[in-house]
């Protein structure tokens, strides 16, 4: 593997890793199978090229996060005051944000941002190697939201979202509010995935109406990988091994490429890592029984 695509390879795992820290909070911290992910990332690449192309590249990562968290929020009052099935009330949300990804766009199924300021032009403008400037907002990011999250997760809040995903009848009981819990924790979960579709966005150039397609696979993949390797003892734990598992499978999905696998397979691909991260423990403890 060369440089060029070690360093395409960490740069893209580190950019993806906010997107399956979002799938984290809603699936291990949750346990809410929130499929509004796919909807939610494209929606954080939307807003934030439009915001950009209006001349406010910094901006627009944070205006993408809040649009994913009104997303979320959305999902989680169907599940909560509908009495709406999760994975159903997911799917809802989704199908609408692909129609709303395209009116955000002004009718448009993709945006591009070439010429226009993002944060990479502006870190390479002051003076940033341009081999590292992707790099460097990745790592960057990756820090900021890593420490925040196992900060709010080590909260009175973030305790009240971990026992609700623990044992919900307990929480209940407790008389807090489980409603307004999984509200927060979904529109947590959703800001960090589109604020993740927003980096993507300005790294890749363009916006696409497509480009959250297979995200909850892709997501799911880099969480398994990295627990499998990591382990998910601890919070501190689990927070590294999602950025582990992401970096680890963006560096499985290059070697593909290098083999000659075909781009429209990687979903094939995708399906069969995360088939076999799946069933490693009941295969390893086969081996050992035997």
């Amino acid at each position: 593997m060369s440089l060029t695509a070690f360093l395409s390879s960490v740069e893209l795992g580190l950019l993806y890793s906010l997107m399956t820290l979002g799938l984290f909070l809603s699936y291990r911290i949750l346990d809410i199978a929130d499929l509004t992910v796919d909807g939610s990332f494209t929606l954080g690449a939307a807003v934030c090229a439009m915001v950009t192309i209006a001349g406010h590249p910094v901006m627009a990562v944070f205006a993408a996060a809040a649009a994913g968290a009104a997303a979320g929020i959305v999902t989680a009052v169907l599940q909560t005051k509908l009495k709406v099935q999760p994975i159903l009330a997911g799917i809802l949300t989704m199908t609408a944000l692909y129609s709303i990804n395209i009116m955000v766009m002004g009718g448009s199924p993709n945006k591009s941002l070439n010429g226009e300021q993002t944060l990479f032009t502006m870190l390479r403008d002051a003076g940033i190697p341009n081999r590292y400037v992707s790099l460097t907002v990745g790592i960057i990011a990756v820090i900021f939201v890593c420490l925040l999250m196992v900060l709010f997760l080590q909260t009175p809040l973030g305790l009240s979202i971990r026992a609700t995903g623990d044992n919900e009848a307990m929480v209940r009981s407790s008389s807090i509010n489980v409603n307004l819990i999984k509200i927060i924790g979904l529109s947590l979960a959703n800001l960090l995935v589109s604020a993740s579709g927003a980096l993507i966005a300005q790294y890749q150039s363009i916006a696409d109406v497509s480009s959250g397609v297979g995200m909850v696979v892709i997501g799911l993949a880099s969480l398994i990988i990295g627990e499998i390797i990591i382990g998910k003892n601890s919070i501190n734990r689990n927070v590294l091994a999602v950025i582990a598992g992401s970096v680890i499978y963006r560096f499985i999905i290059q070697l593909a490429l290098e083999v000659n696998i075909s781009f429209s397979s990687m979903k094939l691909v995708s399906a069969v890592i995360i088939t076999a991260a799946i069933s490693f423990p009941v295969v390893q403890e086969n081996i050992r029984t035997i």
